[in-house]
């Protein structure tokens, strides 16, 4: 494999934000080691600089409130988790959601008709 194609490179500045949407969603609850604030540190870095230069040079209005709203939220995780508390959210459209919305069971059943029509008991 060749040295330039071992890292994702993003096409565009929406593509670099949802590929670090993506990463933070996935390590978010990890256990807190200096590996994975440097590597969270770093993140927040390129959102300042070169995502942010990209999203100028691109000149798109939304992709800059959605970079400011990341960048934002990763730096709400890092003083949660380094004062010890657990971080219940998650990012979704790049705002932080909360984890512990309920969950409702449904089972579906067929009705005696044709097609695929279903109804849901609750």
């Amino acid at each position: 494999m060749k040295q330039e194609e071992r890292y994702i490179q993003p096409q565009n500045t929406r593509e670099a934000l949802l590929l670090i949407q993506k990463l933070f969603n996935s390590y978010r609850n990890a256990p807190l080691t200096q590996e994975l604030l440097s590597y969270h540190n770093n993140l927040i870095f390129r959102l300042g600089s070169d995502i942010h230069d990209a999203a100028v040079k691109e000149g798109q209005q939304t992709q800059l409130e959605d970079l400011s709203n990341l960048s934002a939220a990763m730096r709400r995780w890092t003083t949660i988790r380094l004062s010890g508390r657990p971080f219940n959210f998650k990012l979704r459209h790049f705002k932080l959601v909360s984890d512990q919305t309920p969950k409702f069971k449904r089972r579906v059943h067929k009705i005696h008709q044709s097609g695929s029509h279903r109804a849901s008991r609750h």
